[in-house]
């Protein structure tokens, strides 16, 4: 089963979701830049069908507390 927030996060930082993993985060990813971000809050926004607020995006420092987020969000399967 693949895990679809990892698959959005290898779009939008053009690495292989095979490398990717919870603790990944802009202190440890190079390619996770300011340009990167943007991306991936409008890819995250349209995979999960849901509308981020600057504070629950502000608390996307992971990709672990991105999926926190999202399921605060109801988002559920992540």
């Amino acid at each position: 089963m693949s895990d679809r927030l990892l698959e959005v996060f290898s779009v939008g930082l053009s690495i292989s979701a095979d490398e990717l993993h919870d603790d990944i985060s802009p202190s440890n990813t190079t390619a996770w830049d300011s340009l990167a971000a943007m991306e991936m809050v409008t890819l995250i926004e349209d995979e999960f069908d849901v509308r981020l607020k600057v504070a629950e995006i502000m608390k996307m420092r992971s990709i672990g507390l991105a999926r926190s987020v999202l399921r605060g969000k109801g988002v559920e399967g992540i």
